[in-house]
């Protein structure tokens, strides 16, 4: 099993910003696919920007120029720069990875291995003055 740790949340006034970060923990062998979703009340998860492990990154719209993806593949852990905040970019933000886990050892080697997608419990950030 793998969890997903995120922290960096809060409330700030617009023009402002925050850093969120993420790190995985468990019975990890690799991290593909990282990335950060946000909900807004009454609307659906949305994507904010993703970064694979080779580190090429993709954005939504509405943050680019605002927002930056990075990673540290040796800590697996993720984070997002947020600067220029908004009142729009209120929203609980999640954090996602595509990771490939391991149960046991065989011949000294993993075993049992499986790539699945997990998920952070989520952290709040609120945009307002």
């Amino acid at each position: 099993q793998v969890q997903l740790g995120e922290s960096g949340g809060g409330k700030v006034q617009p023009g402002g910003s925050l850093r969120l970060s993420c790190t995985a923990s468990g019975n990890i062998l690799s991290i593909n696919t990282m990335g950060w979703y946000r909900q807004a009340p009454g609307n659906q998860r949305e994507l904010v920007a993703t970064i694979a492990q080779g580190k090429t990154f993709t954005y939504a719209e509405s943050v680019k120029g605002r927002f930056t993806i990075s990673r540290v593949n040796v800590k697996n852990s993720m984070y997002l720069q947020m600067d220029n905040l908004n009142p729009e970019d209120t929203a609980v933000y999640y954090c996602y990875a595509n990771v490939e886990t391991y149960s046991g050892l065989s011949f000294g080697l993993p075993a049992n291995r499986k790539v699945a997608d997990y998920w952070g419990q989520g952290t709040q950030v609120t945009v307002s003055s």
